[in-house]
């Protein structure tokens, strides 16, 4: 199998975390692409429509797409673990809310660097930094005890949001009032898996 990425990506982080948790590397082949919501890659848009990574081709079907349904998909095939049936709706909601903060910081990125200065709206971006900044403190706040449990995907989700909170949008402060979440990001960062994948 192949997973056309880029390092920066977010979302591609949390798969190639993954791919290190669950010792998928010797048959997943990380392919970097260039790529961009102005310019998409062919390769990219013959495995996913939208133009969109992390994709993941299969040798036995048609490529997977959505970081989700590639995590799900590999976390299967590796018999990982990382989905526990017992807390998997408390898993799921968790990435969920991971993936609400990359999405929303990602179009803050995007409206930086793709649009032109006089196209860019501060009320726009403002809003979406409202809706990361809402989703850090219910982590902080209400999710802590499932951070602090066995790894599941959802740690892993929220450990790439906030490391592309840190490289994109440190000046922001996430951190002021989360510092439970702070603290705890301090360590998860530190596993192999998120050192070999940081950007």
């Amino acid at each position: 199998m192949k997973l056309l990425m880029s390092p920066a990506s977010p979302f591609v982080r949390k798969v190639r975390v993954l791919l290190r948790e669950a010792n998928l590397l010797d048959i997943v082949e990380e392919v970097d692409v260039s790529t961009s919501p102005l310019a998409s890659n062919p390769t990219v848009v013959a495995a996913n429509p939208t133009g969109k990574i992390p994709a993941l081709l299969r040798d036995d079907g048609p490529a997977l797409y959505d970081s989700r349904v590639i995590t799900r998909y590999l976390d299967d095939h590796a018999n990982a673990g990382l989905y526990p049936p017992a807390r998997v709706w408390d898993v799921l909601t968790l990435e969920a809310t991971a993936d609400a903060i990359m999405e929303a910081t990602v179009l803050i990125t995007y409206e930086a660097r793709l649009r032109p200065a006089d196209k860019q709206f501060d009320g726009w971006t403002d809003a979406q930094w409202g809706k990361a900044t809402r989703a850090v403190s219910a982590i902080n706040d209400r999710w802590m005890s499932q951070l602090s449990g066995p790894l599941d995907m959802g740690q892993i989700s929220v450990g790439c949001a906030l490391g592309y909170l840190d490289l994109r949008h440190d000046a922001r402060g996430w951190r002021n009032g989360n510092a439970t979440l702070a603290e705890w990001y301090a360590q998860f960062a530190q596993r192999d898996s998120m050192l070999a994948t940081a950007p």
